[in-house]
């Protein structure tokens, strides 16, 4: 490890390490799980998160949220910048008006949480990180306040990159559809576990089910019903990985009264039983 710093005040944290690749393991644990993080790769790499593999041909920034499980599988003979820190340090919810990130770099619906960087934005990427590291190492006045708008600019120029790169054409439309797009997002993240159907969002967008579907059709954009079955399937994934609950359980955690009807919407979407992803997750465990 060659670098290890952080702030911490009053509940809130922020810590910056920065890691050579022959020790990639040590942030790949579970110990940071509960926070927020941003990898940087300034080269290629490999990189699980949560069910899926990322492999990149050149620098990348990944934002992952205090949910996920991370595992860097390849990082060559490169420096590895790794953020983390807390909701009470600078939580994106709260203070949306000024990054504009939630249901983009975090949270969003197409489960995207890759940002690749151009040579220009590379630059300005590791200059960011040199002055949190200074900014860190110098402990000056107000040290809370300048780490969290070098933060803030790190978000808001990876949320510009990323919406060029994945959102196509929508990037064409008038501001209002973005803002459209990224509410939808928010809201299946805030309620996937009670509200399962297209209508249930409709209702909280004040549109017809059928104008959201249109929305996204005419984009050529996933269903809404596509995206809010694979969030659910997603979380249905991670406890029967992560947790200790029967598949019961979990059904019931989602908002299914029908363990049956879970096991057949799981089953559709990933064409293995709860049981079935259960056992081959734990084997895999095993082996690795």
């Amino acid at each position: 490890m060659k670098f290890i710093s952080h702030y911490e005040y009053n509940h809130k944290m922020f810590g910056y390490l920065i890691i050579d690749g022959n020790s990639i393991d040590e942030i790949s644990t579970d110990e940071y799980n509960d926070y927020i993080r941003i990898f940087f790769f300034p080269k290629s790499c490999h990189i699980t998160i949560d069910f899926d593999e990322y492999i990149t041909d050149g620098p990348a920034l990944f934002f992952v949220g205090n949910h996920q499980k991370v595992r860097i599988k390849n990082a060559e003979q490169q420096e590895v910048h790794f953020i983390y820190y807390n909701r009470d340090f600078y939580c994106i919810q709260i203070h949306d008006a000024e990054v504009a990130c939630d249901g983009i770099l975090f949270n969003n619906i197409y489960n995207l949480p890759q940002t690749k960087l151009s040579d220009e934005e590379c630059l300005y990427t590791e200059n960011l990180y040199l002055h949190i590291k200074n900014e860190l190492t110098a402990k000056e006045s107000s040290q809370e306040e300048m780490i969290r708008t070098y933060l803030k600019q790190l978000i808001i120029r990876a949320t510009r990159a990323w919406k060029k790169q994945q959102l196509g054409q929508l990037n064409d439309e008038p501001p209002r559809e973005m803002e459209f797009f990224r509410d939808f997002s928010r809201l299946v993240e805030i309620h996937f576990r009670k509200k399962h159907g297209v209508a249930d969002y409709a209702d909280l967008l004040n549109m017809a089910p059928k104008t959201l579907s249109t929305k996204f059709n005419r984009l050529n954009l996933a269903s809404p019903n596509d995206i809010i079955k694979d969030r659910i399937v997603l979380e249905a994934k991670r406890l029967l990985c992560y947790s200790n609950y029967t598949i019961k359980e979990i059904a019931y955690n989602l908002g299914y009264d029908d363990p049956a009807y879970f096991n057949r919407l799981f089953t559709n979407k990933t064409g293995l039983t709860p049981a079935v992803f259960k056992k081959s997750n734990q084997q895999e465990k095993k082996v690795q």
